[in-house]
């Protein structure tokens, strides 16, 4: 890595994006003489609704050196083994599925599963529903946390859930406390300079803030990316339908079960997160298809919610950035862009988006090269995860509406998403296609399997496609069993 000097980095925004951020730059370059501003209005609100994440988020705080007992406390948080989908599928014996997060269990039941879905893809009577075959799914099923005894080397991959204002909010305290700058101002100009880079930002109060980086975590308004720079922004409404959230809070439930919820909706889908002191709702939907006060209602109904319990409608804009990085600014966060939070990938992206930037301009600064590949690889990867989402809904095997008809029907495909669902109906292997199709593949190929097989795609049995592929099915009890003997190694969730 080279000596290059450290720079001022300038944050327009906190929250949750706006701080992970902060953190991890302030953490790149603080001992070098790096310096990070953060400014952040006192009257401007956040969206705070993002309460999920991958495992990434757990990968961040090590790198940071932060205690997970410490954070979680302060946040409320819980553990997350994965996402069960229910009502997606109304084929019998699919109604209901578990997509895990990989861990090294998997390395011994997944050949068996992807085995065994190569045969009911053939049209033979064997089970390959993914809940049977990952040890994540047993967990979550009985409401077993991710830590093993000390006999037990093998723990999963896990993420959190957690309260999204809290989790801004230690983020910023802790950032402070090691040298983050934290301005309490509204901004209200963009100082452009005469090779069209960034200046400095001009505060209502008159205050003119200066640097060499500027992150634009504005939220959807791009103050700095769209509306200073002009970035072109690539919508994904013809991809997804969904462009509104109805967000309630309820008590919390006395069954812990470290997963998301969601649960397919008249026009979308309903979220439930567990934290310690309350449960997060919310349902994301097509304005398109229900009205907002159709939607609340039926929330309300699903989730057996009173009048007393206050609902809040979120305006979503889908879709990203055609450059994230421009001149000397890099956008994240919802200004970055936003893919609806079905499989908690908000804050995922902000980290990735983040340590990658720091690479970069480590290895060249503002020259086009290495910015050039940075866009390169945030759109991929932006583009990779919209493809996967979109599969939830292009293969969903629901009929009982006009949304989950459309979307069924939805010809807005990427040639890479068309590539993955022709490999699944043609028997080819999952594992060669994703790689061969995604330069650096957002999800691997049990994912994949999971959503293809959670759903029941698979042919009548009476349309059996000749002779199996080589080998025998991998035994179903085999795996039942070791994965029982492996539960027995973990102790329940607590909240």
């Amino acid at each position: 890595m080279s000596e290059r000097r450290p720079p001022h980095v300038v944050v327009l925004g906190g929250g949750s994006a706006g701080w992970i951020t902060a953190c991890l730059l302030h953490r790149a370059w603080h001992e070098r003489g790096g310096r990070v501003t953060v400014v952040e209005s006192p009257d401007i609100g956040i969206v705070g609704v993002g309460e999920g994440s991958t495992p990434q988020l757990k990968a961040m705080f090590d790198h940071l050196g932060i205690a997970e007992a410490e954070w979680m406390a302060a946040c409320d948080a819980t553990f997350k083994l994965g996402i069960r989908f229910t009502g997606w599928s109304e084929r019998p014996g699919f109604q209901t599925y578990f997509h895990p997060f990989p861990g090294p269990v998997d390395l011994h039941t997944e050949p068996a599963f992807a085995r065994n879905c190569a045969l009911a893809r053939r049209g033979f009577a064997i089970s390959a529903l993914p809940d049977d075959y990952f040890l994540a799914a047993r967990l979550a099923m009985e409401g077993k946390g991710p830590r093993a005894s000390d006999t037990f080397p093998f723990a999963p991959s896990y993420g959190y859930h957690f309260d999204a204002y809290r989790l801004g909010a230690f983020l910023r305290d802790w950032g402070v406390r090691r040298g983050v700058d934290h301005l309490s101002r509204t901004v209200d100009d963009v100082e452009m300079a005469a090779d069209g880079s960034v200046a400095a930002l001009l505060c209502e109060d008159g205050i003119r803030i200066d640097g060499d980086i500027f992150v634009d975590c504005s939220g959807f308004r791009a103050m700095i990316a769209q509306g200073a720079l002009g970035a072109r922004y690539i919508s994904f409404s013809d991809n997804l339908f969904n462009d509104r959230a109805v967000v309630m809070q309820t008590m919390a439930n006395r069954d812990c079960h470290p997963q998301t919820d969601s649960v397919a909706m008249r026009a979308g889908w309903r979220w439930r997160i567990p934290l310690t002191t309350r449960a997060g709702n919310g349902y994301v939907y097509s304005s398109r298809h229900i009205s907002d006060e159709d939607a609340e209602a039926e929330l309300r109904s699903a989730i057996d919610a009173g009048a007393d319990v206050d609902a809040r409608i979120v305006r979503m804009k889908v879709g990203r950035l055609e450059e994230s990085w421009q001149q000397n600014c890099l956008a994240t966060g919802l200004a970055q862009g936003f893919i609806e939070p079905l499989e908690a990938t908000a804050l995922h992206i902000v980290i990735a988006t983040a340590l990658d930037f720091a690479r970069s301009y480590e290895e060249g600064g503002f020259g086009p090269r290495n910015r050039d590949a940075f866009n390169a690889r945030t759109a991929m990867r932006y583009d990779g995860i919209r493809d996967y989402i979109v599969a939830h809904y292009r293969m969903n095997q629901r009929s009982d509406t006009a949304y989950w008809r459309e979307n069924a029907a939805n010809a807005a495909l990427s040639d890479n998403l068309k590539t993955m669902m022709t490999a699944w109906f043609t028997h080819r292997d999952i594992a060669s296609v994703n790689r061969e199709t995604y330069a650096e593949p957002p999800y691997p190929a049990m994912s994949w399997l999971a959503l293809f097989a959670g759903y029941g795609t698979f042919p009548p049995r009476e349309k059996a496609q000749g002779l199996p592929p080589p080998g025998s099915a991998a035994d179903p009890q085999a795996i039942t069993d070791m994965l029982t003997a492996c539960t027995r190694n973990f102790a329940p969730a607590t909240r």
